[in-house]
């Protein structure tokens, strides 16, 4: 993301403006309507649960001042990844609390891939009306996918307090599970030593890539069966 691009400015590289501009474009408009759309997810589906907390602290909105969270906001932009003010869930109000709760944290990186694939969609709508897409529109949606993407595999790292841990915790037994959480902060701290040494860069960016592959692929999918690719 930008960190990259400041980056190779402050080397003496060369960058080009107008893709500078339609990053910062893509990543505004994940942040003030993609970022509500996650959350949003987190606290509908815990309501369908039985869970009202989000609902009753006024968060199951898509108002962006509600969900964004400052320094998240800025990792997103900087780093391509990030987080928002999360939705408070009482798992006490679910029938089954591990699975429940899995359930609803799943429902925030879903929320980013089918933001990918519809972004996706409408590039491939743009391409099949126009024939072709103009450069700094292609570059807006790439960054756009780009950003769904990483945010959803990001989410998705079994770490506390990111989503994946909720899921993991769906399948620990009880005993493995206090420990889990117990060191929840010393993983956290782990994580970020590990993102900002550049460990975790190759790995995510394989399942980066495999899962932004499968996005386009399904994204042309429906143009390729009426014959329009």
């Amino acid at each position: 993301m930008l960190f990259d691009t400041l980056r190779t400015i402050f080397s003496g590289g060369t960058v080009d403006l107008a893709s500078i501009v339609m990053q910062i474009l893509a990543v505004l408009f994940v942040i003030f309507c993609i970022l509500p759309v996650h959350e949003y997810a987190h606290g509908k589906v815990a309501l369908k649960l039985g869970d009202p907390t989000a609902k009753n602290m006024g968060r199951l909105t898509l108002n962006p001042l509600a969900s964004i969270d400052p320094m998240g906001a800025l990792f997103i932009l900087l780093f391509g990844f990030g987080w928002a003010k999360p939705v408070m869930v009482d798992p006490r109000y679910f029938k089954k609390p591990k699975r429940d709760m899995a359930l609803v944290s799943l429902a925030g990186p879903v929320s980013n891939l089918l933001a990918a694939l519809a972004g996706a969609f409408v590039y491939n709508l743009i391409l099949v009306i126009f024939k072709s897409v103009p450069l700094f529109i292609g570059i807006f949606f790439m960054y756009y996918i780009v950003i769904n993407v990483s945010l959803a595999v990001f989410n998705l790292i079994p770490i506390p307090p990111l989503d994946g841990s909720k899921i993991l915790a769906a399948f620990l037994p009880d005993r493995v599970l206090y420990k889990f959480y117990r060191y929840q902060n010393v993983f956290m701290m782990v994580l970020m030593l590990l993102l900002f040494s550049g460990i975790l860069d190759y790995p995510l960016s394989i399942f980066d890539s495999a899962v932004q592959t499968g996005v386009m692929w399904l994204a042309s999918l429906p143009f390729r069966l009426f014959g329009l690719f």
